[in-house]
């Protein structure tokens, strides 16, 4: 029984090898992150290296998307795309000719074989196995073909892909998640690593890089658990040839899990960064939640920064769970981590959502002034920094958008007469949040109505919302004369009956 083993004396040397489709995943990030962190926490290295050998489906657009996501994440790397380093080229796709050298040298020491059988072939000799009950992965019919037969089928015009030979023995290794585990060659059968157009296949090329760029250890997603033995067998064809120098150990994540005990998939609308992006998150709150997906800091202490998880993470620490991705928690943290900037850094990071295409009013309406004194209120409310938008529209905006399902709940029957009334007293009250608060506590008095209650309609008819900033440090930024208009242009609407 063999196992792979790697000695803990090595400079840790870990890579993240994403592919250029689309948009990032949570996912995807979750793994450069454990992989940032562990390089990190160690003193290794960080390898960035794309994986976009497929043409059909990689583009140039999410190539440079994803790296401009990494950087805002502030996930960086030390070798790879823009870094260089000693491995370049760092793009699969213009690595063709290692992969096309390596398999020719796996042929010619009898790791590899050439495979004529034709997709029907083999799908009958699969629902044969699957009707006498055996495992119905490739039999090895090609495995010990004669020079006479090979011809044979060369001359018939056949194509042929490239298999790698697997050993008839168990595979033992240790996971860094999981412990050690054991796969047997019924279940690990021979596999492709060279399409019939000579177009290398994953199983070939990330091992290769792998050992070309001398990594220490692949820390992975679990769904990628299944093709782990035959790596491993295939690094010990790569020493024996001189390629590779050792085998890395391996690690595999958790799955991260959506809606419906079901695998977060690229098509669950909450699994796009560029959603949590452009809502607002900030990198280190969106970083701080997803490395809770698998891992924690303490079993009491969920805020955190990336500098304690750097100091903290230990690869053997990740649950081999599942790990389950709540929206409502995700941004319970992220707005923990709003709280926790300085007001300077928070007004500057609620830029973009301060202008077009986010706000409603003009860029000559914007009081750079009152926003920053507004800020330190609206931060701590905000679980996003989109949120600012709809917290201080009624300050720029020239009157207030009045929610209807709002205005119905505030002004009901006798509303406005408090607001008259109210209206009165704001009138003749000093222009600060105490005396204003203290004059609709008075107006509340007069119509047998608490603070709380008597406030509603004043910030319905200011804000244009039953809910938002404190009410009377508001009206005190806005303006005794904005104030009061809104106030009037409200008891117009209600219409008050005489």
């Amino acid at each position: 029984m063999a196992s792979a083993h790697i000695g803990t004396d090595k400079h840790v040397r870990v890579r993240f090898c994403p592919s250029p489709t689309g948009n990032p995943h949570v996912g995807l990030v979750r793994t450069a992150l454990f992989n940032w962190a562990f390089a990190r926490h160690t003193g290794g290295t960080l390898v960035l290296r794309i994986e976009d050998t497929d043409a059909a489906r990689d583009s140039e657009e999410s190539y440079h998307q994803l790296l401009d996501s990494l950087r805002w994440l502030g996930l960086d790397w030390d070798e790879g795309p823009e870094a260089g380093g000693p491995h370049e080229p760092y793009r699969q796709s213009q690595r063709m000719d290692i992969y096309r050298d390596t398999a020719e040298k796996l042929l010619a020491a009898g790791h590899a074989y050439h495979c004529y059988c034709t997709a029907e072939e083999l799908e009958a000799r699969r629902d044969a196995a699957r009707a006498a009950g055996r495992p119905s992965g490739y039999d090895g019919h090609c495995r010990d073909l004669t020079d006479e037969q090979r011809a044979a089928y060369e001359a018939e015009g056949r194509s042929s892909i490239v298999r790698f030979r697997m050993p008839d023995e168990p595979i033992t290794f240790t996971d860094l998640v999981r412990g050690e585990l054991t796969f047997t060659p019924e279940n690990v059968p021979d596999y492709g690593i060279v399409r019939a157009n000579g177009a290398p296949l994953y199983t070939l090329v990330n091992p290769v890089d792998d050992a070309l760029m001398e990594i220490t250890h692949v820390l992975r997603g679990e769904d990628l658990l299944s093709s782990t033995p035959r790596q491993v067998a295939l690094y010990r064809a790569l020493i024996e040839l001189g390629i590779a120098k050792d085998i890395p150990a391996f690690g595999h994540l958790p799955y991260v899990m959506g809606e419906g005990n079901k695998k977060l998939s690229k098509r669950d609308p909450q699994a796009s960064l560029n959603l949590y992006r452009e809502r607002g998150f900030l990198p280190q709150g969106l970083l701080n939640y997803l490395s809770l997906l698998g891992w924690s800091l303490s079993a009491d202490r969920d805020i955190f920064s990336m500098e304690e998880m750097v100091a903290a993470f230990d690869i053997a620490d990740v649950n081999a769970n599942p790990a389950r991705f709540d929206l409502k928690k995700a941004e319970a943290i992220n707005a923990d981590h709003i709280r926790q900037l300085d007001v300077k850094t928070f007004i500057e990071a609620c830029g973009p959502w301060l202008r077009a295409p986010y706000a409603p009013w003009t860029p000559e309406s914007f009081d750079t002034a009152a926003f920053e004194a507004l800020a330190p209120l609206a931060q701590t409310r905000v679980t996003v920094l989109s949120d600012i938008t709809a917290n201080v529209d009624f300050l720029f905006l020239d009157e207030p958008v009045w929610d209807e399902a709002s205005w119905a709940k505030a002004m009901k029957p006798g509303a406005d007469a408090l607001l008259a009334t109210a209206r009165t007293k704001i009138a003749e009250a000093d222009w600060n949040a105490e005396a204003l608060k203290n004059a609709v506590l008075a107006a509340g008095e007069e119509h047998g109505l608490k603070l709380g209650k008597a406030q509603a309609p004043v910030r319905v008819a200011v804000t244009g919302r039953t809910v938002g900033l404190p009410l009377f440090e508001s009206l005190e930024i806005l303006g005794r004369e904005r104030t009061l208009a809104r106030i009037d242009a409200a008891l117009a609407k209600a219409k008050p009956v005489a």
